[in-house]
């Protein structure tokens, strides 16, 4: 690529990177309609817009948007669409250890882009903001994330690897 084509690609990022906000409380329900579309793309079943998580998880997005400390999510608006890129973490308490003194780990989930805004870097550029929110305003210095397979070389590219230790999870089901 010559210097024109890089120059050009430095001037469109720069133009992306302006588009990113801080998510408010009143970005919840897209926050929510942006969620779906990742969980679906992740093959869940997310049911209609009046299935009974998502009125949940507009109630649990509108009180975390007001916790600046804890919770933070970045978003990109089209003029006519709407928002259409996020990306949401939140700091997580452990026990301090050797490792990590003040126990604060980060989680970076709801990474989540319209299918019509992407390959536009507006999830590269939502996620830039948010771990630069955690390494700014955060006492988190491990940032942990679970990839898809169409997210896996983004987060590669920004730093993320495996694992020192392979993370396993176990459901539990409530007796009826």
């Amino acid at each position: 690529m010559g210097l024109e084509g890089l120059t050009g690609q430095k001037v469109r990022q720069a133009e992306v990177d302006q588009k990113v906000r801080r998510a408010e409380v009143a970005d919840a329900a897209a926050l929510v309609g942006l969620r779906g579309q990742m969980l679906a793309d992740m093959g869940q079943d997310v049911g209609g817009e009046d299935d009974p998580w998502r009125a949940s998880a507009l109630e649990w997005f509108a009180d975390r948007l007001g916790d600046r400390q804890e919770f933070a999510a970045f978003v990109i608006d089209d003029p006519e669409a709407g928002v259409v890129a996020s990306a949401a973490g939140v700091c997580v308490h452990h026990a301090p250890g050797p490792g990590n003194v003040s126990g604060v780990r980060g989680h970076v989930f709801n990474m989540s882009t319209a299918p019509s805004h992407r390959r536009l870097g507006y999830a590269r550029a939502c996620l830039e903001a948010l771990l630069a929110w955690f390494a700014d305003e955060t006492e988190a210095r491990v940032i942990n994330l679970f990839a898809s397979q169409d997210g896996i070389a983004l987060y590669r590219s920004l730093g993320f690897d495996a694992p020192q230790h392979p993370g396993l999870q176990l459901r539990l089901t409530r007796p009826s």
